[in-house]
């Protein structure tokens, strides 16, 4: 899979310095990922739940939210927030 964009996780990396290694191993997998459903990305990411058109994927043990939108057909995941627990259930990313 292509990530778009690597700098996101960058940030969320120095934000949260305590899942800097979960982060790193979300990106790793998923850049050698080669998805076409969702079944597929469950496989790899038990954790992962779908919410309308984007992907919400548990880091770190419950403590970071990292949404992505994935398009199966061009194998790229643009990410679009990681966040903490808290902001990811105020909702704003929706």
């Amino acid at each position: 899979m292509h990530i778009i964009s690597h700098t996101k996780i960058i940030k969320a990396q120095k934000d949260n310095p305590d899942c800097t290694n979960a982060l790193e191993q979300w990106y790793r997998l998923t850049k050698r990922s080669n998805w076409q459903s969702f079944s597929e990305v469950k496989g790899c990411f038990p954790a992962t739940d779908k919410v309308g058109d984007k992907f919400v994927f548990d880091i770190g043990g419950n403590k970071l939210r990292l949404i992505a939108a994935i398009h199966f057909n061009t194998q790229r995941v643009f990410i679009r927030a990681v966040l903490t627990h808290k902001g990811y259930d105020k909702g704003d990313w929706k």
